[in-house]
């Protein structure tokens, strides 16, 4: 049928709920539809095992023998709380994520630092987009001409959404659709974005802003090049700067690249915590990957789920 696999949440007694998967493309691509009121337990301390009594164990028996219909419904302190917001937020660990995963480091990672400030770029430059305000700033990148993408866009992309936003999305670059119309995040990745996002509880433009690690397209959609992150890098620091994000997402290889300075693989970033600036930084595939690859969009699906953990430890941390 062309459907990919379908992301399930679990409920608190172990048991799957399916989320809807709807046609994503002509090519089947599969796109996730948002996950609406789910309760999911919210993580902590897990109690070891408790032996029971033997009048206890006799009530179990005598339960597990009566028809489901008419078993006696276990009390459940969280059901007394708000359902409202135990709701509009998923903070479920994936089991994928190991235990103070948040503590990691980047030292764990392997691979060549990349250099800040790389041969060629200009310090005036940097420091003249450095004092930019908004308007500014999205003028400067569309009439941009510091790498040889410049030579072949429609028009460069600066970015979208909220500009007070506590979560900061940062992608590749544009693709042919952004290129068009001058918005990142618009083809079937933006759905399959805009549907991932929803099924934590956020929306594109609320307490959302999205923008990528290069503002023009790369010919043919070709992953960019460090020269060319390089050049955009003042852009993106710049709008971290006005944004100032509670949390960063690195949507694939070449955004991670630019937060880091350092050449990562998704598989081991995954799952760790990291810092840009001081700002938490999580790592995970960009949907045109998952669009690509639907067996790890179940991984995607843990990382937003650590990355909504994350962020409530945080608001735990300030408040």
């Amino acid at each position: 049928m062309g459907l990919g696999p379908i992301w399930r949440l679990r409920r608190g007694d172990g048991a799957e709920m399916p989320v809807a998967v709807t046609q994503g493309s002509a090519a089947g691509d599969p796109v996730v539809a948002a996950a609406v009121n789910v309760p999911v337990p919210a993580p902590g301390h897990v109690p070891g095992p408790v032996q029971a009594t033997p009048a206890a164990q006799a009530a179990q028996r005598q339960a597990a023998a009566m028809p489901r219909a008419d078993r006696p419904r276990s009390p459940n302190p969280a059901e007394s709380g708000d359902r409202a917001a135990r709701s509009d937020a998923i903070t479920a660990v994936p089991r994928a994520v190991a235990p103070h995963a948040s503590r990691r480091v980047l030292s764990d990672l392997r691979g060549p630092t990349l250099p800040r400030q790389p041969a060629g770029i200009d310090p005036d430059r940097t420091s003249r987009i450095a004092t930019m305000g908004w308007d500014e700033l999205e003028a400067d990148i569309r009439a941009c001409t510091a790498c040889e993408l410049c030579e072949r866009r429609r028009q460069a992309v600066p970015g979208v959404g909220d500009r007070h936003a506590r979560w900061m999305l940062v992608g590749e670059g544009p693709g042919g659709e952004e290129d068009q119309r001058g918005e990142p995040f618009v083809g079937q990745a933006g759905k399959l974005l805009d549907n991932m996002l929803a099924a934590i509880g956020l929306a594109r433009g609320e307490d959302v802003y999205i923008a990528n690690a290069v503002k023009c397209r790369p010919p043919h959609n070709r992953t960019p090049e460090s020269a060319e992150l390089a050049a955009c890098l003042p852009y993106l620091e710049r709008q971290i700067d006005l944004v100032q994000p509670e949390l960063l997402v690195a949507l694939g290889r070449p955004a991670a690249q630019a937060l880091l300075d350092i050449e990562v693989r998704i598989g081991a970033a995954r799952g760790k915590l990291f810092e840009h600036r001081g700002i938490p930084v999580v790592v995970t595939y960009h949907p045109a990957y998952l669009l690509r690859n639907p067996q790890d969009k179940a991984r995607a699906w843990e990382d937003l789920c650590f990355a909504r953990r994350c962020m409530r430890e945080r608001e735990q941390e300030q408040g």
